[in-house]
């Protein structure tokens, strides 16, 4: 049975979806590469074995872990629970080289408790630089109202995390992180910018908010102990998904080779935005 699909970009490979199975418990890109071959994801890193990739990973949704790892319970911390969902894969709306359209249903028992509709695509933008186009649409087609957390909102200051999340490699120097209003990890972190970059050895990753939603959600970035960044659908507070009411995010992402500077990541930002 085929589980995999394969995604190109200007007729070069430079991704590989898992949809299919799910054993651990949502579909994921991995490898990612820039135009050049650099792989810029990563798969089960030993310091944190339920990173994979790019996904979109919540660790609370209703108080079900579609996360992974263990869940943060409120005076108590990391702990291990019986508590995890499943994102299974529904079906293809549309399936290209260059991008699909997919259905998913997030599962927890034999509870559906989202339907979601994910577009990705890429687009080139230069002989060096390609987009990632990934938005996502979180319908509640249930008869109760339900809301989304992360650890911050269970009580664990700073890890907001939960949303769009993007695994990158861990090399023997940390990465370095900037977005246009400041360069690091404690300028960056937990603030919504337009955009924010993360560099590493030969490769360049931008990520913009492509919707005005997506643009007032913080960021949540990890340099020293793992290199990840994504947006947080609950840094600071739950989210509410009331009874048939859908949450909509996108996020494009520049994968270049090479170190950008700040004028750079910028230019390609509007460019991919736009592309």
């Amino acid at each position: 049975m085929t589980t995999t699909a394969l995604l190109s970009c200007a007729g070069r490979p430079v991704g590989r979806y898992t949809y299919l199975p799910a054993p651990d418990g949502r579909p994921y890109l991995h490898p990612v590469t820039t135009l050049g071959g650099t792989p810029v994801t990563e798969e089960h890193p030993a310091d944190h074995l339920h990173h994979l990739g790019t996904s979109v990973a919540v660790p609370d949704v209703a108080g079900h872990n579609f996360w992974g790892g263990r869940t943060f319970v409120r005076d108590q911390g990391p702990t291990a629970l019986d508590n995890h969902g499943i994102q299974r894969h529904l079906g293809w709306k549309l399936r290209d080289p260059d991008g699909f359209v997919e259905e998913l249903s997030w599962e927890a028992g034999d509870t559906e408790l989202l339907r979601e509709h994910r577009t990705v695509a890429t687009a080139e933008l230069s002989a060096t630089a390609w987009a990632l186009d990934f938005s996502f649409s979180l319908t509640n087609r249930g008869t109760s109202d339900l809301s989304i957390g992360s650890p911050a909102t269970n009580g664990r200051p700073g890890a907001g995390y939960g949303g769009f999340f993007w695994r990158a490699p861990k090399e023997p120097s940390a990465p370095a992180v900037f977005s246009g209003r400041g360069d690091g990890e404690d300028a960056v972190h937990g603030h919504p910018a337009d955009w924010v970059a993360m560099s590493g050895d030969g490769w360049t990753l931008v990520f913009a908010g492509a919707t005005e939603e997506t643009r007032q959600d913080p960021w949540f970035v990890r340099t020293t102990e793992y290199p990840g960044v994504g947006s947080s659908l609950a840094a600071a507070r739950r989210l509410p998904v009331p009874a048939g009411a859908t949450v909509v995010r996108r996020v494009v992402t520049v994968i270049a080779d090479g170190r950008l500077d700040r004028d750079g990541a910028a230019a390609y930002v509007r460019r991919a935005v736009t592309a």
